[in-house]
């Protein structure tokens, strides 16, 4: 067994209102953040209990071994009509285009779900860095084999680069305040490597009881955006999975901070409207018509009951497109 599986994940988020709108048809779905595989189990049973179960499969992506071992032993016999691929989502074009072949390659993608939130498995994990919550070393990143940590942006960032990130990526007030904290706690107590040593610094700059908990949190979401590119990566899952969908197939998108979901409502956005060119050209008809339209005209919203029994679905937005 890999080292920490046997934490469990999270509920899946929405999982009703995913499976209403997603799966409508036969054909290939593709989980891009499998996780523990909530969403995947859910998705395969709709599958099944609609009758499309014969003529669909589904893949899901990760990066995370743990996540693939627990998702494998989640799916159970399921795992037959499953395919499960160790990669970034935001590979998700050439992740898809390698794993279909057979009979995967004559069957249309026609759905595609990304769940944007970091996983409770993560978050408990001390070793992987995530949460202010518990000590461990300052990493967050997503793939632990792969790229810089948070301890190299934290110990190498001069204060102006963190204080932009804080705020970029964080949308902290305190962020230069807690930027220069930083760096003066670098050249009195040497390398920041823990999640507790970090903590202990913004806790000195925020003395406010009643704040010091989102602000910690901003810290840490900016930090975690800047390890994995995750803003950027997004972008690339958006434009990529769209390019996969067979006409008629649908993307569902769950986020759960204001800049995901900003970025998704305005792709969506974007994709949903006919380019009529600049003001001024009289055209009988757009240069370019909408690639898509929204399925839903407003981000979708947890239920009351689910938020009572599962709080992190009281942040998440749910916004799903339908390609033409």
């Amino acid at each position: 067994m890999t080292p920490g599986t046997s934490r469990v994940y999270h509920e899946p988020v929405m999982a009703r209102q995913v499976t209403e709108l997603l799966v409508r048809g036969p054909g290939l779905y593709v989980d891009g953040t499998l996780g523990g595989g909530g969403h995947a189990r859910i998705l395969l049973e709709r599958m099944h209990d609609a009758g499309y179960g014969g003529q669909s499969f589904l893949i899901g992506i990760d990066q995370d071994p743990c996540a693939l071992d627990a998702a494998e032993k989640k799916l159970g016999s399921l795992t037959e009509k499953a395919m499960l691929v160790r990669g970034n989502f935001g590979d998700i074009g050439s992740l898809v285009k390698s794993a279909r072949k057979g009979d995967l390659l004559q069957m249309p993608v026609v759905g595609i779900l990304l769940d944007l939130g970091v996983s409770s498995f993560q978050i408990d994990s001390p070793e992987r860095g995530f949460s202010y919550l518990k000590d461990g070393p300052l990493d967050m990143r997503m793939s632990a084999d792969t790229g810089i940590s948070a301890a190299d942006i934290v110990n190498g960032y001069q204060e102006g680069e963190l204080a932009r990130l804080f705020l970029q990526y964080g949308e902290e007030p305190l962020g230069k305040r807690i930027a220069r904290a930083i760096v003066a706690a670098r050249s009195t107590q040497g390398r920041i490597a823990t999640t507790g040593e970090l903590s202990a610094i913004v806790r000195r700059v925020q003395l406010r009881n009643d704040l010091v908990i989102k602000t910690l949190a901003r810290i840490f979401q900016a930090l975690r955006i800047a390890v994995n590119d995750e803003l950027g990566v997004l972008r690339k899952v958006l434009e990529d999975g769209l390019a996969l969908l067979a006409k008629g197939g649908r993307m569902a998108v769950i986020s759960y901070h204001s800049l995901e979901d900003r970025i998704v409502k305005r792709f969506f956005a974007q994709k949903a409207q006919d380019d009529w060119g600049p003001k001024g050209l009289a055209l009988r008809t757009p240069l370019h018509s909408a690639a898509a339209f929204l399925v839903t005209k407003k981000p979708v919203l947890a239920f009351d009951e689910e938020i009572r029994l599962n709080p992190r679905a009281r942040s998440a937005r749910l916004r799903v497109i339908e390609k033409r």
